[in-house]
């Protein structure tokens, strides 16, 4: 089978789209799939270039056995909703003009991106050939969840070519058995909807010891450290977590937030001017550091803005924090809650309350027979959501539109 993959993501990047897509690749080579992905130069999420690779109008490379055609696309920091769009427009136009000349059985674009799921379904018509809408986010309903448009008139116009999206694609692939349930409640036939959910690759998130040169060099000695990693965007509410941190009277209580975004400058004034000195910011990390981080910390930081949305989304970040056998500080409510509580692999507080918040925090840091209960839930989690289970469950659906 002959599979052309459209993302906007992928490595070197380090987003849950990018290491999703590259993952699945990865076990779909293993199956004598022959696989073309194409993205755009690597540049999320600040919008730079990075090194090593130009812009250019098209540019080829092989990622560990995956051919990959980079195309050119409006380069923009992961801010601003009208340069944003352009970002996204962009890529759609040259997907779709880089696809045309390539040879596929199968068609697959990921979103939230929007207009690369247009790409897939023009390049569908023209070649005659099924195209799968793999479905990550609900937008536009996400973002305007968080504020990034609201005009009504527009958003119902976005919602309508939503559907229609849906309905035009052979299969679509949800990330979550909530996304599933909305698209059936808005009429999208239930036999076109699969599920496949987010996991870890259990052959790289391996549990280790701590890092001693690591916690030196970050001045974490002595600490019980919180972390957050990931994007620093408008979804995550990371203006709360601090807020809330200034509340923490526990010195021996550390927070490491790693990774860019549109908030995260926003962020950082906000600790400086709250003097949080509990707090350490880092640049973002590389797929194989990531690792490195997830094993010097005691707990990972799943926070969302409070939102009906989000009740739908399961954060990537449980998953690989799982495999590490770090258990979670959850402010998601939903599935994600559902599945933390269901396999006892952390905690769950209510969103963008701080009360619950700095309870939880110190129940986790406090109670030590809980932590090793949650520590042994996030190894039982892990195993039932093996990525490479999940890659063959993706690919027999594939494989069935030809």
């Amino acid at each position: 089978m002959r599979l052309l993959f459209l993302t906007d993501n992928f490595p070197p990047e380090v987003n849950a789209p990018a290491t999703r897509t590259y993952e699945h690749c990865k076990e779909w080579l293993k199956s004598g799939i022959d696989i073309t992905v194409i993205t755009c130069v690597p540049n999320f999420p600040q919008g730079e270039v990075y090194e090593g690779y130009r812009n250019r109008l098209w540019q080829e490379e092989d990622i560990d056995g995956i051919k990959v055609v980079r195309v050119w696309s409006y380069v923009t920091a992961n801010e601003g909703f009208v340069k944003r769009t352009l970002d996204y427009i962009s890529f759609g136009l040259s997907s779709f003009i880089a696809g045309l000349v390539q040879r596929a059985d199968v068609i697959v674009a990921t979103s939230p991106q929007f207009f690369t799921t247009w790409s897939a379904s023009l390049l569908s018509k023209v070649k005659r050939k099924p195209w799968v809408f793999e479905l990550r986010d609900l937008w536009p309903e996400t973002i305007s969840s968080v504020g990034a448009v609201s005009q009504q008139g527009l958003l119902k116009i976005l919602e309508n070519i939503e559907l229609w999206l849906y309905r035009d694609a052979a299969k679509v692939v949800a990330l979550t058995e909530s996304f599933r349930s909305n698209l059936i409640s808005r009429g999208i036939e239930s036999k076109k909807i699969a599920v496949v959910t987010n996991g870890a690759d259990l052959e790289r998130f391996i549990p280790r010891p701590k890092d001693p040169d690591l916690i030196r060099k970050l001045k974490l000695e002595r600490k019980f450290v919180f972390a957050y990693i990931g994007t620093h965007g408008m979804c995550q509410g990371l203006d709360f977590i601090v807020r809330s941190i200034a509340e923490v009277k526990d010195k021996e209580i550390h927070f490491l937030f790693i990774g860019d975004g549109a908030m995260k400058k926003e962020v950082m004034k906000l600790a400086a001017s709250l003097n949080v000195e509990q707090v350490t910011f880092l640049d973002p990390v590389s797929k194989d550091e990531i690792v490195d981080y997830l094993s010097i910390i005691d707990v990972s930081l799943v926070p969302l803005k409070k939102s009906d949305t989000f009740t739908t989304v399961i954060p990537s970040k449980i998953f690989e924090a799982a495999a590490m056998r770090k258990p979670v500080l959850l402010g998601v409510e939903g599935q994600a809650q559902e599945i933390v509580e269901g396999y006892g692999s952390g905690i769950c507080y209510e969103p963008e309350n701080r009360d619950d918040f700095l309870a939880k925090l110190a129940l986790l840091k406090g109670d030590h027979s809980l932590y090793a209960a949650k520590a042994e839930g996030s190894e039982r989690l892990s195993q039932a959501f093996d990525r490479r289970k999940l890659a063959t469950d993706m690919l027999q659906i594939l494989r069935s539109l030809i």
